[in-house]
Order: C-alpha cells, then structure tokens, then sequence
C-alpha cells in the first residue's frame, strides 16, 4: 500500500494551516506550498515548498517524485477580496492559478483533488431560501469580485472532473476563529473590539464558521466525498449583534450598539478612501456591507450527512479566537 502524501497550496493561510495542524497527528506526509516571499519551519511529516500557483513553473519541485505515493492536493491558495472590481491579481490567483493546478492534477496523474471554494461561488436566487449545492457555476450570476472569480475557478474544477479528474469541492461559509492574527475580516473586527476602538457594528448579519470545523470538514471530504460532489461547509446564520454579545460574555467587556446598515452604506466610499489613504483595509467596504444584507443561509445537511460533519458552538469560536489573540495559543 503506498504511502499517504498531502500537497496542500495556500499552506500559510488561515484554513490551510489548520489542516495541517491536523494532518500533523496523521501517518501521512504532507508538502506545503508557501510564497517564494514566505517563511515556515519544516517540521515532523510537514515540508514547505516555495512557488506560486500564477508561475507553474515553480511548482515544478512540490509535484516532483510523486510515484511512490497516494497523493490528494488540497488548493487551498487564493485572494480574499471584499471589493467591487475584479483586479488583475485577483483573476491570476483564483481562476488562473486553480487552472494551472487542475493541469499539474493531471499532468502528474494526482489520485485526487480537494477544492476549497466558496459559498460566495453559488448564487443567491432570493434572499429567504436556504442555499443548497448546486452542479453548476457562472460569475455573471453572483455579485461581487470574488464571488465571481470563485465561480470561475470552480467551474473549471466541475469541468476537469466531468473530463476524469477526481476531484471534489467544499463550499465554506465565513471563516473565522483562531490561529489568525488580523488578515481576517472578522478577527480584525475581534481585535478592535478588545482594543476599546471599534465604535460598533452594524446591522445584518451572515452564516459564520469555525475554521476548526471547515478544516476537518475538508479532511473528510478529501477521504470520503464523492467525485464531482460539492460539499456547502456552513455553520448557521449569526447577526453581528449575536457575535458582539459573545465577545463581550467573552470577556466581561462592553456592550457596543449596530448602527443602521443602511446608514453605515452610505458612509461607506469614505471608510474605502480612508483606508486607501491610510493603506490600511477598511473594516467596512459596499461590498461587505452588501454580504451583512444578503442571503447569508447555508445547509450544511448533505456534508452532515455524508461526511459527519457537525461545527460547534459560536460562543466557543468566539471565546477559543480571543484567547488566541490574548495568549498565541489554541486547541484544534
């Protein structure tokens, strides 16, 4: 029997960190594709690589010598953007770089590949039904840069594996939780609150998850998910107010008021250029303040069912990611 072999793109980023943290007490090897501009240690069954998804020529050494082993790929690399516009870098990373991975897939002839989308990717159709997984995806369907640029990808995915490929698709809701020190919107949201700086929250809210739970539900969709299934890794629907109400049972802190989406909207082209002026990502954008009031209802029933996949409880979420902030430590 050949040896398990992991080969996980993105591996500095929130979610796939927290599958290696959990591949770390597995008997298998794992290879982590990090930036050429990135550090990490080697260390156990883990091995980082440097490449970009964009240049597939530098991927040339993490796909190398793959014979003696069963090898999943998890394409876990991409950009989060919470703006209007589809940039360049934005494009390359998502659509091009999932499309150079499909191609190493089958270029080294990988058993399986795991692809990390998006909720973002399937469309809303209304605001009052539950989303389920759907078989199809077009970028002129969804709202947004990178809805659309996930739609794109995830489609190629669906194409390559109606061509042969074995590959799969997991659909994560909001990631949040720990092992993340700020590149997430809502751990920044977390850590002005702690910091006595957030001025509130607003009204709305979306479907959050713990990055804990979307990283075993992805394990267990490389292992156990069927090819060409797409999996929705969801928790359920929190506003912002339950969110702010659990950092502040959290940490015996103070209540903060939601403001008016509607009000907050309109001020939001001056948070952008504020942020633009002071190169520093605003907390609020058009885009994200959209997310507040879209359809944020997710049924993770089919993973539940198929996969065992079961996310705990928000309140512990909250409390397990300020304690990560306050201490560098957390339990996955």
């Amino acid at each position: 029997m050949k040896e398990k072999l992991y080969i996980i793109t993105g591996a500095n980023g929130h979610l796939a960190s927290t599958i290696i943290r959990y591949l770390k007490r597995e008997a298998c090897f794992v290879r982590g594709l990090i930036l050429p501009q990135e550090e990490n240690q080697n260390s156990g069954n883990v091995t980082y690589y440097r490449g970009d998804v964009t240049a597939p020529e530098t991927l040339k050494e993490i796909f190398s010598g793959l014979e003696p082993y069963d090898v999943t790929v998890i394409h876990a690399a991409g950009l989060i953007s919470i703006g209007n516009k589809v940039t360049d870098p934005l494009y390359r990373v998502n659509v091009e770089g999932t499309k150079n991975v499909i191609a190493l897939c089958k270029q080294y002839a990988v058993q399986r590949l795991l692809y990390i989308s998006s909720v973002h990717a399937i469309s809303e159709s209304d605001h009052i039904s539950v989303i389920k997984e759907v078989s199809s995806f077009s970028k002129e369907d969804v709202i947004g840069a990178y809805a659309s640029t996930k739609a794109e990808a995830t489609q190629a995915v669906m194409d390559a594996a109606k061509e042969g490929l074995d590959a799969i698709i997991v659909h994560p809701s909001g990631i949040i939780g720990p092992f993340d020190n700020g590149r997430n919107h809502i751990t920044q949201f977390i850590q002005l609150y702690l910091s006595g700086k957030l001025p509130g929250g607003v009204t709305g809210g979306y479907d959050f998850v713990d990055v804990r739970d979307v990283a075993l539900g992805c394990l267990s969709a490389a292992k156990n998910g069927k090819k060409g299934d797409c999996y929705i890794l969801s928790n359920r629907y929190f506003t912002i107010k339950d969110l702010l109400e659990y950092m502040r049972v959290a940490t015996n802190g103070k209540r903060k008021i939601c403001f008016p989406l509607k009000m907050v909207r309109m001020l939001a082209p001056l948070f952008e250029l504020a942020g633009k002026l002071r190169k520093k990502r605003p907390l609020f954008t058009r885009y994200s303040l959209y997310t507040m009031s879209a359809n944020g209802r997710f049924s993770h029933d089919k993973a539940t069912m198929e996969l065992g996949y079961s996310p705990r409880d928000m309140k512990d979420t909250i409390r397990d990611t300020i304690a990560y902030l306050r201490t560098g430590k957390a339990f996955v």
